[in-house]
Formats: C-alpha cells, sequence, structure tokens
C-alpha cells in the first residue's frame, strides 16, 4: 500500500484508483477551459490538470475552481513563481520537478507555500526529457534511468522535510514504462501516477496504455492514472474507466461477457452486445451479463454469468447461471434481457 497523501477531497493510497485527464486547451483562454472542464468532470473525470505557463493560467486555475468540483492540478515546468502563485489560486496539487526550478532557495519557496496550504507535489518524469548526465551515464532512458531522475527529485523535497508527494515516471515505451514502476514501487511508498505517455492516437494509444497501466494495476501498483491519447481528452476518461473495469476496480460496475460470433450464430450478436453495453454504462448492481450466440455453448462457456441470451434459429434463451428460465422470439431478447437486469439489479 502508497503512504496517504491528501489531493483535494480525495486521499491517495486508500485503494480507490482516481481517474484524471489533462485540459488542451490554449494556455489563458479561460472561457474554453471552464467548457472542456464540465464536460470532463460530466464524464467522470476525479481530478483534472493543466500547464500554466504565465499569469493568464493562473487566473484559469482561479476560475476552474469556482466552475468544478473536482481537484485541480497546475503544471509547472521552470517558473516557481506560477508555482506559488497557483497555490494561492486555489490548485490542489503542483506537478513540478524540483530539479528543474533552480536555488534550492526557489524550491523552498514553492515547498513553503505548498506546506501552508496542504498541498502535495506531483514529481513528473518523462523518458522524453530525462537529465543529460543520466542519459550518459545510462546510455538511453532505460527504467532504471527514470527511477534515479525520480529519486534524485524526491531528496530535494525530503531535504526540505516535505513529503507529500506524488511520482510519476512514464516513457512512450510500453516495456519501459511497466519496469520502471516496479522498480520504483520496490524502493519507495509513495503513491503512483501511471500513464503511457505519448501513446498515439485513440485506438493504439488505448492498447498502449491498457497493457502499460492494466498490468501495473494487476500487481497492485498505482493509485492514479491518465491515459494519454491523441484525442479529446474526455476519451482518455472514458478509456481509464474502460481500464479499470477490464480489472474489476470499479465498484459495483456490470461485467459484460460476449462471444466473438462463428458460423452457429442465428442472432446480430455484435448488435445486442453493444446495445447491452451501452445500457449497463451506470448500472452498478456488479452483475455478470452474457451475450452469446448460440445455444451449444452459450449458456455453458458463459455458465458464470448471472443472466444471459444465447441465440437460436429465430428465437433466443434467456439463462441464469447457466439454466435455462426462457425461449424468447429474436426480435424481442434485448427487451427481455434488459427486463430479467432491471428486476435484478433492484434486488441487489
Amino acid at each position: 500500500m502508497s503512504r496517504l497523501v491528501r489531493v483535494g477531497n480525495y486521499t491517495f493510497g486508500c485503494g480507490h484508483i482516481y481517474v484524471q485527464s489533462m485540459l488542451n486547451t490554449p494556455a489563458g483562454d479561460h472561457d474554453a477551459a471552464i467548457e472542456q472542464a464540465l464536460a470532463l468532470e460530466n464524464a467522470g473525470c476525479e481530478i483534472l490538470r493543466l500547464s500554466v505557463p504565465n499569469m493568464d493560467s493562473v487566473e484559469t486555475v482561479r476560475r476552474l475552481k469556482k466552475a468544478v468540483s473536482i481537484p485541480i492540478v497546475a503544471d509547472i515546468h521552470f517558473d516557481y513563481r506560477m508555482a506559488i502563485a497557483s497555490v494561492e489560486a486555489g490548485a490542489d496539487k503542483i506537478r513540478i520537478n524540483p530539479g528543474n526550478i533552480g536555488s534550492e532557495e526557489k524550491v523552498r519557496a514553492v515547498v513553503d507555500a505548498c506546506r501552508a496550504k496542504n498541498i502535495p507535489i506531483r514529481i513528473g518524469v518523462n523518458g522524453g526529457s530525462l537529465e543529460r548526465d543520466l542519459l550518459e551515464k545510462y546510455g538511453a532512458p532505460v527504467p532504471e534511468a527514470l527511477v534515479e531522475s525520480a529519486l534524485r527529485h524526491v531528496r530535494i523535497l525530503e531535504r526540505l522535510d516535505f513529503h507529500d508527494i506524488v511520482i510519476s515516471i512514464k516513457s512512450s515505451n510500453v516495456q519501459n514504462m511497466i519496469a520502471a514502476y516496479r522498480l520504483l514501487a520496490k524502493v519507495c511508498d509513495y503513491p503512483l501516477h501511471l500513464g503511457v505517455t505519448e501513446a498515439g492516437t485513440r485506438e493504439m494509444g488505448l492498447v498502449k496504455n491498457a497493457i502499460g497501466i492494466g498490468s501495473l494495476l494487476a500487481d497492485g501498483i498505482g493509485d492514479t492514472i491518465r491515459v494519454s491519447l491523441t484525442a479529446d481528452p474526455v476519451e482518455e476518461i472514458y478509456a481509464g474507466f474502460r481500464i479499470l473495469k477490464a480489472l474489476g476496480l470499479v465498484e459495483g460496475a456490470c461485467q459484460l461477457i460476449s462471444c466473438p460470433t462463428c458460423g452457429r450464430t442465428r442472432i446480430p450478436v455484435i448488435e445486442i452486445a453493444e446495445k447491452v453495453e451501452k445500457a449497463l454504462e451506470t448500472n452498478r448492481s456488479g452483475l455478470k451479463v452474457a451475450v452469446m450466440g448460440c445455444a451449444v455453448n452459450g449458456p455453458g462457456e458463459a455458465r458464470e454469468a448471472d443472466i444471459g441470451i444465447a441465440g437460436g434459429d429465430g428465437e433466443g434463451l434467456i439463462f441464469k447461471k447457466g439454466k435455462i428460465i426462457k425461449k424468447v422470439p429474436e426480435d424481442q431478447l434485448f427487451d427481455a434481457l434488459m427486463a430479467e437486469i432491471d428486476q435484478m439489479s433492484r434486488e441487489v
């Protein structure tokens, strides 16, 4: 387990995995930022980050705090004054690499500002911007180099007696990302922010992040995730929750079991499965629901499902825990299944 670190009203290290994203609106465009932030919050975003390169962006932080209820993270690269100003504007967390800020006095000023407001600092190491001496030492941004960089920044904060720290060590290389986080988790207990950076467009980016983030979460590593995509940030939220659902990490979420179809299929399995999946998005009964193509394998292969359907010739079967309870005409299958799910959801 990670040590507990508070971010706004949330607590990292409590077992819940928080899904976050980042605004991509132009820095300082307050109205665009608020519009996108509201869309992200409505999609389920739990933590929201934005770049703060100038004072106009600091004002965006201030306005976002009034517009949304989720924690706001200010992303700072070099100017320590932006970090301090963001704290004063109400930011719930600061993302900064202490080693990039400059003198110890500047770092101390940021730490003191965060300490006064009980605001944590996220150290964000990226394989594409590793320190020159570490690249020379290791020859490439290998996992050991990423971890050494992160711990270098951590020690700066620890020397200032600051321990409200979150760490990310992202890489665009999935294998390096996985290995780096596993190595880091062995040597420190700070909460970890997971993600494959620069993962690509929606489809391939989701695959890379599902492998990287999913592997680590399956190991019990990670406290918050961002699925970085070259896409609308709202897609990052949907993707993040899909990864968590696949691992059974969304409390009460339904699980859909559906077959890939074959020559025995006599019902529109793909169409029905997509409709069922959409209908179950907000259902928190925790039911396992199966959509299977034929009666030959359906109830047997999906016997662990709480409720399901299996196709026949112009009709279908509805079954519970592998036992057939009724036959239904093909054109009534979806509605009959949803009626059973609604009844079972009320009984849970």
